[in-house]
């Protein structure tokens, strides 16, 4: 399951962000570090379902009337502040969590109404555009010291008459998320001694730097829209990072309302409509969610987490099938499985993505809305329906 991570300094709404992306009970407050130890949750990010293209839905839990909802894991971690690749604040523990993320969500207070440490200040007296840069930054250092206390090994290998450079940094880097391939592209970009003996410190950060931004893409949320002065909004859209303007508390009071049955709404959706009986303060302050998704068309963190996915890590949604005719599973149920797959994919990696053994048994495959088989080598589009044949049950 695709990781996507909630990185961000203290009180910038990691934990509201993440209590209403998975509907789970986390603590939220004002103050800093209020999260100590990591959240995982499931949430979900939203394509088009292909039963839109049929006369009935599928009917499946995760699809509403044509919104398809795909499973991700979603992690929120300790606030991080600077110095944390050295150990100040809960550094340490902060940046071991994103190890395993696929990608970063950056959590932003755009209200600019907590300073650099977390701690609330007057809206507007903190420049957002300070909390940009500085989470990159330490993960590279970060993942720089990582590096740095394992080069000595690296010095060893590099004196064997087979030693390949390539794969003794892959298997440092492992378990940061990086392949022999990510560290090959790295080094390509990267001017450096053949001999690892004559790397310098500049060179290790610059391998760190590379190496984190194809293994851990980042996407910015202007977080707390609705409070923002709009020019903060601005300077956060001006440096060229990807950003989100968003109202994490406007999307939990609108699914803990859909939930009491009061609204309806369904994730990432950009209005809502009031079906039950609400007093004069409550629509009020559903009035004002509406300002800001009229703004910004809808409360953002659905589009966070879309932009995440679909944007940052490329990905596709393709649905196998065992009846490419009905488009169901062996019980009858149409639609039942989705998967985020690499753009480029093909069926035999649908295959392997349902299960090792059917891919280890792949004989061919049929595209469920042609009816005709597909080649092994095409390349899977968004909203594929596929049935894989294979040798394995």
């Amino acid at each position: 399951m695709i990781s996507i991570a909630l990185a961000g300094k203290p009180n910038a709404g990691k934990s509201t962000f993440y209590k209403a992306a998975t509907m789970s009970d986390v603590d939220v407050a004002n103050y800093p570090f209020t999260t100590i130890d990591a959240n995982r949750g499931v949430s979900h990010v939203r394509t088009g379902c292909p039963c839109l293209e049929r006369d009935e839905r599928c009917g499946d839990e995760n699809c509403r009337d044509g919104k398809r909802y795909v499973p991700i894991e979603l992690l929120d971690v300790a606030g991080l502040v600077a110095g944390a690749h050295e150990g100040r604040g809960l550094g340490n523990q902060f940046l071991d969590e994103l190890t395993n993320a696929d990608a970063i969500i950056n959590v932003v207070d755009a209200s600019g109404g907590t300073n650099e440490e977390g701690e609330p200040v007057e809206v507007g007296s903190y420049d957002p555009v300070e909390e940009v840069d500085f989470i990159e930054e330490e993960m590279d250092q970060w993942l720089a010291g990582i590096i740095d206390r394992n080069w000595e090994t690296v010095e060893r290998q590099s004196r064997s008459p087979d030693f390949d450079i390539d794969e003794a940094l892959a298997d440092m880097l492992t378990g940061f998320g990086a392949s022999e391939a990510d560290v090959a592209a790295s080094l390509r970009e990267l001017d450096y001694p053949d001999d690892p003996i004559q790397w310098t410190d500049d060179h290790r950060v610059a391998l760190a730097r590379d190496v984190r931004e194809r293994t851990k893409p980042i996407i910015l949320v202007a977080n707390k829209a609705d409070v923002a002065p709009p020019e903060n909004i601005e300077a956060l859209k001006a440096t060229g990072k990807p950003v989100i303007p968003a109202t994490a508390e406007g999307e939990l009071a609108l699914r803990q309302a859909a939930e009491a049955g009061v609204v309806e709404y369904d994730p990432g959706d950009e209005d809502f409509e009031i079906v039950g009986d609400l007093s004069a303060e409550q629509e009020a302050g559903l009035n004002k969610i509406r300002e800001v998704m009229t703004d910004w068309g809808g409360t953002g963190v659905q589009d966070a987490l879309d932009e995440a996915v679909y944007g940052l890590l490329d990905r596709i949604t393709a649905f196998p099938v065992q009846n490419e005719t009905k488009w169901t599973d062996a019980k009858g149920n149409v639609l039942p499985d989705a998967f985020l797959l690499r753009r480029g994919s093909t069926p035999k990696d649908l295959a392997y993505a349902v299960h090792s053994d059917i891919g280890d048994g792949y004989l061919h495959a049929v595209n469920g809305k042609t009816n005709r088989d597909i080649s092994d080598d095409y390349e899977l589009e968004e909203g594929d329906v596929v049935k894989i044949v294979s040798t394995a049950k």
